[in-house]
Protein backbone atom coordinates (compact mmCIF):
# COMPACT_ATOMS: atom_id res chain seq x y z
CA UNK A 1 0.00 0.00 0.00
CA UNK A 2 1.26 3.46 -1.08
CA UNK A 3 1.73 5.97 1.61
CA UNK A 4 -0.24 9.53 -0.09
CA UNK A 5 0.21 12.78 1.67
CA UNK A 6 -2.26 15.03 0.81
CA UNK A 7 -5.30 17.68 1.63
CA UNK A 8 -8.88 16.75 0.49
CA UNK A 9 -9.60 20.24 -1.12
CA UNK A 10 -6.64 20.55 -3.14
CA UNK A 11 -7.30 19.79 -6.67
CA UNK A 12 -3.78 17.92 -7.51
CA UNK A 13 -4.55 15.42 -4.55
CA UNK A 14 -7.50 14.99 -6.06
CA UNK A 15 -6.17 13.98 -9.14
CA UNK A 16 -4.29 11.63 -7.72
CA UNK A 17 -6.86 9.97 -5.56
CA UNK A 18 -9.33 9.10 -9.06
CA UNK A 19 -6.51 7.58 -10.69
CA UNK A 20 -6.12 5.27 -8.12
CA UNK A 21 -8.96 4.63 -7.73
CA UNK A 22 -9.27 3.77 -11.81
CA UNK A 23 -6.04 1.56 -11.60
CA UNK A 24 -7.00 -0.09 -8.38
CA UNK A 25 -4.60 1.09 -5.72
CA UNK A 26 -5.69 1.73 -2.18
CA UNK A 27 -3.77 4.61 -0.98
CA UNK A 28 -2.79 4.98 2.75
CA UNK A 29 -3.88 8.95 2.68
CA UNK A 30 -2.01 10.82 5.47
CA UNK A 31 -3.50 14.37 6.01
CA UNK A 32 -0.71 17.41 6.17
CA UNK A 33 -1.85 20.14 7.49
CA UNK A 34 -0.55 23.13 5.72
CA UNK A 35 -1.23 26.49 7.75
CA UNK A 36 0.32 23.83 10.64
CA UNK A 37 3.40 23.48 9.07
CA UNK A 38 3.73 20.07 9.03
CA UNK A 39 4.66 20.13 5.43
CA UNK A 40 8.30 22.00 6.78
CA UNK A 41 8.74 19.45 9.32
CA UNK A 42 12.59 17.62 8.97
CA UNK A 43 10.74 14.25 8.68
CA UNK A 44 8.35 15.34 5.35
CA UNK A 45 11.16 17.53 4.17
CA UNK A 46 13.16 14.36 3.91
CA UNK A 47 10.77 12.56 1.46
CA UNK A 48 10.26 15.76 -0.15
CA UNK A 49 12.66 18.54 -0.35
CA UNK A 50 10.11 20.94 -2.34
CA UNK A 51 7.84 20.88 0.77
CA UNK A 52 4.51 20.31 -1.50
CA UNK A 53 1.43 17.99 -1.94
CA UNK A 54 0.71 15.36 -3.55
CA UNK A 55 3.66 13.32 -2.24
CA UNK A 56 3.39 9.78 -3.31
CA UNK A 57 5.77 6.96 -1.42
CA UNK A 58 5.39 3.66 -2.67
CA UNK A 59 7.91 0.81 -0.80
CA UNK A 60 10.25 3.81 -0.36
CA UNK A 61 9.99 5.41 -3.62
CA UNK A 62 8.90 9.14 -2.84
CA UNK A 63 7.60 11.08 -6.13
CA UNK A 64 5.67 14.47 -6.29
CA UNK A 65 4.11 16.54 -8.66
CA UNK A 66 0.23 15.62 -9.44
CA UNK A 67 0.49 14.86 -13.26
CA UNK A 68 3.91 12.79 -12.64
CA UNK A 69 2.17 11.00 -9.63
CA UNK A 70 -0.64 10.25 -12.10
CA UNK A 71 1.73 8.71 -15.28
CA UNK A 72 3.29 6.62 -12.60
CA UNK A 73 0.37 4.84 -11.01
CA UNK A 74 -1.00 3.99 -14.24
CA UNK A 75 2.48 2.42 -15.62
CA UNK A 76 3.59 0.89 -12.58
CA UNK A 77 -0.14 -0.35 -11.77
CA UNK A 78 -2.37 -0.14 -14.48
CA UNK A 79 -3.63 -3.61 -15.85
CA UNK A 80 -3.89 -1.82 -19.11
CA UNK A 81 -2.26 1.14 -20.26
CA UNK A 82 -5.50 2.79 -21.71
CA UNK A 83 -5.25 5.36 -19.54
CA UNK A 84 -1.87 6.53 -20.91
CA UNK A 85 -1.29 4.83 -23.89
CA UNK A 86 2.07 3.59 -25.18
CA UNK A 87 1.43 5.06 -29.05
CA UNK A 88 4.12 7.99 -29.04
CA UNK A 89 1.75 10.33 -30.69
CA UNK A 90 -1.51 9.52 -28.25
CA UNK A 91 0.66 9.88 -25.03
CA UNK A 92 2.07 13.09 -26.59
CA UNK A 93 -1.48 14.54 -26.91
CA UNK A 94 -2.38 13.35 -23.40
CA UNK A 95 1.25 15.22 -21.78
CA UNK A 96 0.01 18.55 -23.74
CA UNK A 97 -3.34 18.41 -22.17
CA UNK A 98 -1.72 17.59 -18.91
CA UNK A 99 1.49 20.67 -18.85
CA UNK A 100 -2.26 22.92 -20.49
CA UNK A 101 -3.76 21.65 -16.84
CA UNK A 102 -0.61 22.89 -15.12
CA UNK A 103 0.81 25.76 -16.64
CA UNK A 104 -2.24 27.07 -18.30
CA UNK A 105 -5.48 26.33 -16.77
CA UNK A 106 -5.27 25.37 -13.50
CA UNK A 107 -2.48 28.12 -13.04
CA UNK A 108 -5.11 30.49 -14.19
CA UNK A 109 -7.39 29.83 -11.12
CA UNK A 110 -4.04 30.14 -9.27
CA UNK A 111 -3.01 33.46 -10.51
CA UNK A 112 -6.49 34.93 -9.92
CA UNK A 113 -8.18 33.25 -6.82
CA UNK A 114 -5.03 32.57 -4.79
CA UNK A 115 -3.74 36.44 -3.98
CA UNK A 116 -7.67 37.11 -3.25
CA UNK A 117 -7.47 33.82 -0.48
CA UNK A 118 -4.37 34.38 1.18
CA UNK A 119 -3.19 37.82 0.81
CA UNK A 120 -6.86 39.70 0.45
CA UNK A 121 -5.90 41.57 -2.57
CA UNK A 122 -8.50 42.67 -4.69
CA UNK A 123 -9.76 40.95 -7.69
CA UNK A 124 -7.56 41.48 -10.57
CA UNK A 125 -9.73 41.77 -13.95
CA UNK A 126 -6.29 40.90 -16.12
CA UNK A 127 -5.78 37.19 -14.12
CA UNK A 128 -9.40 36.71 -14.71
CA UNK A 129 -8.76 37.58 -18.76
CA UNK A 130 -6.37 34.51 -18.10
CA UNK A 131 -8.85 31.99 -17.12
CA UNK A 132 -11.41 33.23 -19.56
CA UNK A 133 -8.79 32.50 -22.18
CA UNK A 134 -7.98 28.95 -20.96
CA UNK A 135 -11.62 28.05 -20.94
CA UNK A 136 -11.25 29.26 -24.61
CA UNK A 137 -8.50 26.80 -25.25
CA UNK A 138 -9.84 24.10 -23.70
CA UNK A 139 -13.08 24.55 -25.48
CA UNK A 140 -11.62 24.48 -28.51
CA UNK A 141 -9.58 20.90 -27.85
CA UNK A 142 -12.77 19.64 -27.02
CA UNK A 143 -14.75 20.31 -30.43
CA UNK A 144 -16.32 17.49 -31.57
CA UNK A 145 -14.51 15.24 -28.52
CA UNK A 146 -16.29 13.09 -26.02
CA UNK A 147 -12.33 13.06 -23.92
CA UNK A 148 -9.94 15.40 -23.51
CA UNK A 149 -7.01 13.83 -25.72
CA UNK A 150 -8.36 10.84 -27.91
CA UNK A 151 -11.10 8.66 -28.18
CA UNK A 152 -11.12 7.25 -24.50
CA UNK A 153 -10.84 8.52 -21.00
CA UNK A 154 -7.07 9.32 -20.22
CA UNK A 155 -5.24 10.58 -17.30
CA UNK A 156 -5.50 13.81 -19.27
CA UNK A 157 -9.52 13.99 -18.21
CA UNK A 158 -8.87 13.11 -14.83
CA UNK A 159 -6.43 16.14 -14.11
CA UNK A 160 -8.38 18.41 -16.21
CA UNK A 161 -12.28 17.30 -14.28
CA UNK A 162 -10.47 17.98 -10.97
CA UNK A 163 -9.14 21.24 -12.41
CA UNK A 164 -12.88 22.28 -13.50
CA UNK A 165 -14.40 21.20 -10.42
CA UNK A 166 -12.57 23.46 -8.64
CA UNK A 167 -13.72 26.23 -10.89
CA UNK A 168 -17.20 24.99 -10.23
CA UNK A 169 -17.31 25.60 -6.58
CA UNK A 170 -15.56 28.56 -7.34
CA UNK A 171 -18.62 29.91 -8.84
CA UNK A 172 -17.33 30.64 -12.12
CA UNK A 173 -19.35 29.98 -15.13
CA UNK A 174 -18.54 26.72 -16.79
CA UNK A 175 -21.68 26.51 -18.85
CA UNK A 176 -20.80 29.84 -21.25
CA UNK A 177 -18.22 27.24 -22.96
CA UNK A 178 -20.28 24.59 -24.61
CA UNK A 179 -17.54 22.01 -24.96
CA UNK A 180 -16.27 22.32 -21.88
CA UNK A 181 -19.87 21.85 -20.30
CA UNK A 182 -21.01 18.80 -22.35
CA UNK A 183 -17.40 17.13 -22.04
CA UNK A 184 -17.57 17.94 -18.03
CA UNK A 185 -21.11 16.66 -17.14
CA UNK A 186 -19.99 13.12 -19.02
CA UNK A 187 -16.80 12.76 -17.08
CA UNK A 188 -18.29 13.38 -13.89
CA UNK A 189 -20.40 10.05 -15.19
CA UNK A 190 -17.29 8.18 -16.35
CA UNK A 191 -14.23 8.94 -13.82
CA UNK A 192 -13.68 6.84 -11.11
CA UNK A 193 -13.65 8.39 -7.83
CA UNK A 194 -15.73 11.24 -9.16
CA UNK A 195 -17.57 10.98 -5.87
CA UNK A 196 -14.82 11.42 -3.53
CA UNK A 197 -13.43 13.92 -5.86
CA UNK A 198 -16.72 15.86 -5.13
CA UNK A 199 -16.30 15.56 -1.83
CA UNK A 200 -12.91 17.49 -1.72
CA UNK A 201 -14.14 20.18 -3.84
CA UNK A 202 -17.30 20.65 -0.86
CA UNK A 203 -14.21 20.95 1.34
CA UNK A 204 -12.40 23.02 -0.90
CA UNK A 205 -15.59 25.17 -1.35
CA UNK A 206 -16.21 25.92 2.62
CA UNK A 207 -12.71 27.43 2.85
CA UNK A 208 -12.99 29.22 -0.09
CA UNK A 209 -16.32 30.85 0.93
CA UNK A 210 -15.29 31.35 4.38
CA UNK A 211 -12.05 33.03 2.98
CA UNK A 212 -12.59 34.47 -0.06
CA UNK A 213 -16.60 36.47 0.58
CA UNK A 214 -15.62 37.39 3.99
CA UNK A 215 -12.40 38.88 3.72
CA UNK A 216 -12.61 40.77 0.67
CA UNK A 217 -15.91 42.21 1.49
CA UNK A 218 -14.20 43.35 5.00
CA UNK A 219 -11.43 44.35 2.27
CA UNK A 220 -14.32 46.24 0.11
CA UNK A 221 -16.23 47.97 2.93
CA UNK A 222 -13.15 49.19 4.67
CA UNK A 223 -10.87 50.74 2.09
CA UNK A 224 -14.01 52.60 -0.24
CA UNK A 225 -15.75 55.52 0.85
CA UNK A 226 -18.17 57.32 -0.92
CA UNK A 227 -19.28 60.80 0.16
CA UNK A 228 -22.53 61.36 -1.13
CA UNK A 229 -26.79 62.07 -0.42
CA UNK A 230 -29.14 59.91 -1.12
CA UNK A 231 -31.40 62.91 -3.52
CA UNK A 232 -28.22 63.34 -5.54
CA UNK A 233 -28.86 62.14 -9.01
CA UNK A 234 -24.61 61.49 -9.85
CA UNK A 235 -24.90 59.39 -6.83
CA UNK A 236 -27.43 56.60 -8.24
CA UNK A 237 -25.04 55.31 -10.77
CA UNK A 238 -21.97 54.62 -8.18
CA UNK A 239 -24.57 52.69 -6.37
CA UNK A 240 -25.37 51.00 -9.18
CA UNK A 241 -22.02 50.36 -10.21
CA UNK A 242 -20.33 48.83 -6.97
CA UNK A 243 -23.13 46.67 -6.83
CA UNK A 244 -22.39 45.30 -10.13
CA UNK A 245 -18.51 44.57 -9.80
CA UNK A 246 -19.62 43.44 -6.00
CA UNK A 247 -17.87 46.59 -3.93
CA UNK A 248 -19.43 47.77 -0.69
CA UNK A 249 -19.07 51.05 -0.11
CA UNK A 250 -18.96 53.22 2.92
CA UNK A 251 -20.96 55.43 2.63
CA UNK A 252 -20.63 58.87 4.30
CA UNK A 253 -23.17 61.45 4.02
CA UNK A 254 -22.21 64.83 2.84
CA UNK A 255 -25.00 67.52 3.92
CA UNK A 256 -24.61 70.20 0.94
CA UNK A 257 -27.53 72.00 2.59
CA UNK A 258 -25.29 72.48 5.48
CA UNK A 259 -22.21 73.78 3.28
CA UNK A 260 -20.67 70.12 4.60
CA UNK A 261 -19.11 70.19 0.97
CA UNK A 262 -17.03 73.49 1.76
CA UNK A 263 -15.91 72.29 5.25
CA UNK A 264 -11.67 72.31 4.79
CA UNK A 265 -11.84 68.73 5.42
CA UNK A 266 -13.64 68.06 2.47
CA UNK A 267 -12.19 70.40 0.39
CA UNK A 268 -8.79 68.62 0.61
CA UNK A 269 -10.46 65.67 -0.77
CA UNK A 270 -12.24 67.60 -3.08
CA UNK A 271 -11.43 71.29 -3.95
CA UNK A 272 -14.26 70.98 -6.62
CA UNK A 273 -16.34 70.27 -3.84
CA UNK A 274 -18.58 67.78 -5.34
CA UNK A 275 -20.64 64.85 -4.88
CA UNK A 276 -20.66 61.73 -5.56
CA UNK A 277 -16.80 61.74 -4.09
CA UNK A 278 -14.90 58.49 -3.96
CA UNK A 279 -12.00 57.74 -1.33
CA UNK A 280 -10.04 54.21 -2.07
CA UNK A 281 -6.99 53.91 -0.16
CA UNK A 282 -6.25 57.26 -0.10
CA UNK A 283 -7.22 57.57 -3.44
CA UNK A 284 -9.77 60.56 -4.28
CA UNK A 285 -11.63 60.85 -7.64
CA UNK A 286 -15.03 62.67 -8.42
CA UNK A 287 -17.33 62.93 -11.14
CA UNK A 288 -20.04 60.23 -11.00
CA UNK A 289 -18.76 58.66 -14.52
CA UNK A 290 -15.10 58.86 -13.36
CA UNK A 291 -15.95 57.04 -10.72
CA UNK A 292 -17.96 54.24 -12.56
CA UNK A 293 -14.83 53.63 -14.89
CA UNK A 294 -12.26 53.42 -12.30
CA UNK A 295 -14.37 50.80 -10.37
CA UNK A 296 -14.99 48.63 -13.08
CA UNK A 297 -11.49 48.73 -13.95
CA UNK A 298 -9.96 48.17 -10.33
CA UNK A 299 -12.60 45.54 -8.97
CA UNK A 300 -14.63 44.10 -11.89
CA UNK A 301 -13.81 40.68 -12.37
CA UNK A 302 -14.78 40.69 -16.13
CA UNK A 303 -14.12 44.43 -18.45
CA UNK A 304 -17.59 43.42 -19.41
CA UNK A 305 -19.59 46.66 -18.37
CA UNK A 306 -16.25 48.27 -19.61
CA UNK A 307 -14.17 46.34 -22.41
CA UNK A 308 -10.84 47.07 -23.08
CA UNK A 309 -11.55 46.59 -27.33
CA UNK A 310 -11.08 50.52 -28.20
CA UNK A 311 -14.08 50.65 -30.62
CA UNK A 312 -16.51 48.85 -28.00
CA UNK A 313 -15.01 51.44 -25.14
CA UNK A 314 -15.30 54.44 -27.50
CA UNK A 315 -19.00 53.84 -28.16
CA UNK A 316 -19.46 53.54 -24.27
CA UNK A 317 -17.49 56.44 -23.72
CA UNK A 318 -19.74 58.71 -26.10
CA UNK A 319 -22.54 57.71 -24.79
CA UNK A 320 -21.59 58.16 -21.11
CA UNK A 321 -20.38 61.90 -22.57
CA UNK A 322 -24.07 61.99 -24.62
CA UNK A 323 -25.44 61.12 -20.63
CA UNK A 324 -23.11 64.18 -18.92
CA UNK A 325 -23.80 66.54 -21.82
CA UNK A 326 -26.60 66.65 -23.36
CA UNK A 327 -29.75 64.34 -21.76
CA UNK A 328 -28.77 65.06 -18.22
CA UNK A 329 -28.23 68.87 -18.86
CA UNK A 330 -31.17 69.30 -20.42
CA UNK A 331 -32.62 67.81 -17.33
CA UNK A 332 -30.97 70.32 -15.27
CA UNK A 333 -30.91 73.35 -17.68
CA UNK A 334 -34.46 72.80 -17.26
CA UNK A 335 -35.71 71.58 -14.22
CA UNK A 336 -33.07 73.16 -11.93
CA UNK A 337 -33.87 76.58 -12.85
CA UNK A 338 -37.53 75.94 -11.36
CA UNK A 339 -36.40 74.13 -8.60
CA UNK A 340 -34.00 76.21 -6.79
CA UNK A 341 -34.47 79.67 -8.68
CA UNK A 342 -38.51 79.74 -8.42
CA UNK A 343 -38.27 80.71 -12.26
CA UNK A 344 -40.61 79.98 -14.73
CA UNK A 345 -40.56 76.89 -16.96
CA UNK A 346 -38.58 77.65 -20.22
CA UNK A 347 -40.55 76.34 -23.58
CA UNK A 348 -37.02 76.82 -25.32
CA UNK A 349 -34.89 74.32 -22.63
CA UNK A 350 -37.88 71.97 -22.97
CA UNK A 351 -37.29 71.44 -26.30
CA UNK A 352 -33.59 70.41 -25.46
CA UNK A 353 -34.84 67.42 -23.64
CA UNK A 354 -37.28 66.87 -26.25
CA UNK A 355 -34.11 66.65 -28.61
CA UNK A 356 -32.07 64.82 -26.13
CA UNK A 357 -34.83 62.28 -26.01
CA UNK A 358 -34.66 61.49 -29.57
CA UNK A 359 -31.27 61.10 -29.59
CA UNK A 360 -31.72 58.37 -27.68
CA UNK A 361 -33.91 57.20 -29.20
CA UNK A 362 -32.09 56.91 -32.59
CA UNK A 363 -29.21 55.34 -30.39
CA UNK A 364 -31.69 52.30 -29.21
CA UNK A 365 -33.22 51.63 -32.00
CA UNK A 366 -32.98 47.93 -32.79
CA UNK A 367 -30.61 47.47 -29.84
CA UNK A 368 -31.30 46.11 -26.54
CA UNK A 369 -28.98 47.71 -24.86
CA UNK A 370 -27.39 51.65 -24.99
CA UNK A 371 -23.95 50.86 -26.13
CA UNK A 372 -23.34 47.06 -28.01
CA UNK A 373 -25.16 43.75 -27.48
CA UNK A 374 -24.73 43.58 -23.44
CA UNK A 375 -25.06 45.69 -19.98
CA UNK A 376 -22.70 48.28 -19.96
CA UNK A 377 -21.73 51.64 -17.68
CA UNK A 378 -23.83 53.29 -20.86
CA UNK A 379 -26.74 51.75 -19.28
CA UNK A 380 -26.05 52.24 -15.67
CA UNK A 381 -25.66 56.09 -16.09
CA UNK A 382 -28.04 56.64 -18.64
CA UNK A 383 -31.07 54.40 -16.91
CA UNK A 384 -30.15 56.66 -13.71
CA UNK A 385 -31.04 59.89 -15.67
CA UNK A 386 -34.16 58.94 -17.72
CA UNK A 387 -35.32 57.61 -14.17
CA UNK A 388 -35.19 61.37 -12.85
CA UNK A 389 -37.15 62.40 -16.06
CA UNK A 390 -39.80 59.68 -14.70
CA UNK A 391 -40.56 61.47 -11.49
CA UNK A 392 -40.45 64.65 -13.49
CA UNK A 393 -43.70 63.27 -14.85
CA UNK A 394 -41.72 63.39 -18.53
CA UNK A 395 -43.57 61.43 -21.35
CA UNK A 396 -41.09 58.70 -21.71
CA UNK A 397 -43.53 56.50 -23.33
CA UNK A 398 -43.54 58.92 -26.20
CA UNK A 399 -40.09 57.61 -27.10
CA UNK A 400 -40.79 53.90 -27.94
CA UNK A 401 -36.98 52.46 -28.10
CA UNK A 402 -36.43 54.66 -24.80
CA UNK A 403 -39.37 53.18 -23.53
CA UNK A 404 -39.12 49.55 -24.36
CA UNK A 405 -34.77 49.55 -23.27
CA UNK A 406 -35.90 51.65 -19.75
CA UNK A 407 -38.08 48.89 -19.16
CA UNK A 408 -35.42 45.74 -19.44
CA UNK A 409 -32.79 48.03 -17.50
CA UNK A 410 -35.52 48.05 -14.58
CA UNK A 411 -34.94 44.33 -14.56
CA UNK A 412 -31.17 43.68 -15.70
CA UNK A 413 -28.98 46.49 -13.96
CA UNK A 414 -27.59 45.62 -10.69
CA UNK A 415 -28.80 47.33 -7.72
CA UNK A 416 -31.78 49.41 -9.51
CA UNK A 417 -33.50 49.08 -6.28
CA UNK A 418 -31.29 51.67 -4.65
CA UNK A 419 -30.97 53.93 -7.92
CA UNK A 420 -35.09 54.03 -7.55
CA UNK A 421 -35.17 54.25 -3.89
CA UNK A 422 -32.40 57.24 -4.40
CA UNK A 423 -35.10 58.85 -7.39
CA UNK A 424 -37.84 58.99 -4.85
CA UNK A 425 -35.44 61.03 -2.10
CA UNK A 426 -34.86 63.09 -4.89
CA UNK A 427 -38.73 63.42 -5.87
CA UNK A 428 -39.33 65.02 -3.04
CA UNK A 429 -37.18 67.70 -3.04
CA UNK A 430 -38.50 67.85 -7.20
CA UNK A 431 -42.16 68.23 -6.20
Amino acid sequence: MADFYYLPGSAPCRSVIMTAKAVGVELNKKLLNLQAGEHLKPEFLKINPQHTIPTLVDNGFALWESRAIQVYLVEKYGKTDSLYPKCPKKRAVINQRLYFDMGTLYQSFANYYYPQLFAKAPADPEAFKKIEAAFEFLNTFLEGQEYAAGDSLTVADIALVASVSTFEVAGFEISKYANVNKWYENAKKVTPGWEENWEGCQEFKKFFNYVFFMFRNIFSSKMVDLYYMPCSPPCHPVFMTAKAVGVKLNKKLVNVWDDEHLKPEFLKLNPQHTIPTLVDNGFALWESRAILVYLVEKYGKTDSLYPKCPKKRALINQRLYFDFGTLFQSFADYYYPQMFGNASADPEKFKKIEAAFEFLNTFLEGQEYAAGDTLTLADIALVASVSKFEVADFEISKYPHVNRWYENSKKVVPGWDENWAGTLEFKKYFK
